[in-house]
């Protein structure tokens, strides 16, 4: 567990490759950042929430604070992995119904560097609507790796077999080239 003042959100969306978040987790601290896992409500029941928690020194959040509560750190940079089409989606409408989807709705405007690494089958991949809300985030300055050499979209029912081969290490070097 590192303890720098280099704080990394990771948002978990409930896809395949969420079971394995850890594998990020590990790479990012290796980097030195202290990492902070962000749920969205249905990717609890994808994660492993004790091992999360053990492993980053720090409670997994997916709801908004109480106000008693102390507030958390602020992020230095996001990295949304899995993303799923639904949350890109509403990332890119500016919608913020979930704690996971305000954090992401502020951070362009807070000057948050954010990495999203989709994990969508090609027949979500190439509707209109998704290839918008890339393009949008793209303009905003999110770096959304979609495209030969980044993430590819697996077919349709093939996502589980595309789960081992998630390229975790993508959005990390892709955070990296965005800090320097």
């Amino acid at each position: 567990m590192s303890r720098t003042g280099r704080i990394l959100y990771v948002v978990v969306c409930a896809a395949g490759a969420a079971g394995d978040v850890g594998r990020l987790v590990a790479m990012a601290q290796e980097k030195g950042w202290t990492v902070q896992i962000v749920a969205t409500p249905s990717a609890l029941g994808f994660i492993d929430v004790p091992a999360l928690t053990e492993q980053t020194g720090r409670a997994v959040r997916s709801r908004y604070r109480r106000p008693a509560d102390p507030k958390p750190p602020r992020a230095d940079a996001i990295i949304v992995a899995p993303a799923t089409y639904n949350t890109i989606n509403k990332f890119a409408q500016g919608i913020a119904d979930t704690y996971a989807l305000g954090l992401l709705a502020e951070a362009p405007g807070l000057g948050i560097p954010v990495v999203v690494l989709p994990f969508v089958n090609s027949g979500l991949a190439s509707r209109a609507p998704f290839r918008q809300s890339v393009e949008t985030l793209r303009a905003e300055g999110v770096r959304v790796l979609l495209g030969p050499g980044e993430f590819e979209p697996h077919p349709f029912d093939a996502g589980d077999d595309r789960t081992a081969a998630y390229p975790w290490h993508l959005a990390l070097a892709a955070l990296g080239e965005r800090l320097r």
